[in-house]
């Protein structure tokens, strides 16, 4: 985290988001100012809280990439939920309380995985001991081990990989009825296939597996005991805590007043529910009381038909900061079609190149999609990069079709195979708004 100045962070959230440059600005100072905190004294440490955001813009902007990248940057637990689908206390549905204990199994998830990277060579190493005794048990004799070291070397050069060996598995449990699937009840399912876990262990039973896969359980089995559980639950907690990132999408759909009426009753509640939460409070989950006093909160919503002001004034104040994204141009598609080390153009020519097919794009031809782009979202329903989807898909859906049966082909994408593939859906405005 020290080195993850602001300008680097913009860096490289560069590298998959354009424009937007004052959005970008204002998370990465957000991420700065958790380290900044961690440095100072305890008593005061405790007393800063998070600058929480909201993001205004039209949809496929890059609201959501922008807090996803940011978190994967960072190594913070990130969730992303959707305000519409929570309910006020009292009603059926999912209460807002469920988006911690969501972001701390994240977490969980998200540690286990790091400390599993950390033993795996030990776990590997450990594995291999295993199965060479199951292969050939250990013996004091010296051309014995002279035999266990040429199987290992044999194991690890993938002859061995369908010779079948017997060992003891755990017994994978059958299917069972979820009976705590209705919404609001998840945690407390949660704790009672916890409790029943405990009172019935899983019986281990003897099998014949391939060695390949008996290696793959063996490892998981060794991982496992090198990794301290008790200690991840601390471990993730305190990251949680510290570190995590909720993402409340559709904010703006909760909002009072929205397209001046108010059509269901439990949405002010809802921003009720929200407060205590967002403000800092303490939330029951299955690893015990997680206090969202320093998650960092982001939300975001199009605001087509309300804005920030509809929302209730207690829940304004616990989100001081707001950014506006800019509507995407034609100069802009251009640049998300070029620049990003994820970009279209990039995507669709790896994945055409597992058939052997080489595909290229020309400038004329990028402009040419660009500027469609633009003209569809003016004509249409403005929906930002993810127009770009939609004509591409549509754009290469032959030669996406064909590609297995023309390898070492090579297709150019100029402006005139552009407009070749797009006649029909051009000169009829109509048929655009269903296809595109």
């Amino acid at each position: 985290m020290s080195d993850l100045i602001p300008r680097r962070i913009v860096e490289e959230l560069d590298k998959f988001i354009i424009g937007q440059e004052k959005a970008k600005r204002m998370v990465a100072v957000a991420v700065r100012n958790r380290w900044r905190r961690q440095q100072l004294p305890a008593e005061l440490r405790d007393e800063i809280a998070p600058k929480n955001i909201i993001m205004m813009g039209p949809t496929g902007v890059g609201k959501t990439e922008i807090a996803r990248r940011l978190a994967k940057l960072s190594g913070a637990p990130f969730l992303k939920v959707e305000a519409t689908k929570f309910t006020e206390v009292g009603y059926v549905g999912r209460d807002v309380e469920s988006m911690v204990r969501d972001l701390m199994e994240i977490g969980i998830n998200l540690l286990r995985s790091e400390a599993n990277k950390q033993v795996q060579h030990a776990a590997e190493a450990a594995a291999e001991e295993r199965l060479m005794d199951l292969l050939l048990p250990p013996s004091g004799r010296e051309e014995h081990t002279s035999t266990r070291d040429k199987l290992l070397q044999q194991f690890r050069l993938g002859y061995l990989d369908e010779r079948e060996v017997e060992m003891e598995v755990t017994e994978s449990r059958g299917a069972t009825i979820d009976i705590f699937a209705i919404p609001g009840m998840e945690n407390m399912g949660g704790q009672v296939k916890d409790m029943f876990s405990k009172a019935f262990p899983p019986k281990r039973s003897r099998k014949k597996l391939k060695i390949k896969k008996a290696y793959t359980i063996l490892v998981q089995e060794e991982t496992a005991k090198l990794v301290d559980d008790d200690s991840l639950t601390e471990r993730a907690r305190e990251r949680v805590e510290q570190m995590g990132i909720i993402f409340i999408d559709e904010i703006d759909k909760i909002a009072s007043n929205q397209q001046g009426k108010n059509s269901d009753v439990s949405r002010e509640g809802v921003q009720r529910d929200l407060l205590p939460i967002v403000e800092g409070s303490a939330v029951n989950t299955k690893y015990g009381l997680v206090h969202t006093d320093h998650i960092l909160f982001i939300a975001a919503g199009a605001f087509h038909f309300s804005k920030p002001s509809d929302l209730i004034p207690e829940l304004q104040g616990r989100f001081p900061l707001r950014v506006e994204l800019e509507a995407l141009d034609r100069k802009d598609f251009l640049r998300i079609l070029t620049e990003p080390d994820n970009a279209l153009t990039k995507q669709y020519a790896a994945l055409l190149g597992t058939e052997q097919v080489q595909l290229d794009f020309t400038e004329d031809g990028l402009a040419e999609i660009a500027a469609f782009a633009e003209e569809i979202n003016a004509q249409t329903e403005n929906i930002g990069a993810r127009r770009l989807y939609t004509i591409m898909e549509k754009i290469l859906a032959d030669v996406s079709f064909e590609a297995p049966s023309m390898p070492g082909a090579h297709v150019v994408v100029n402006a005139g195979y552009v407009n070749e593939n797009l006649k029909d859906i051009r000169s009829d405005q109509d048929l655009s708004r269903y296809i595109l």
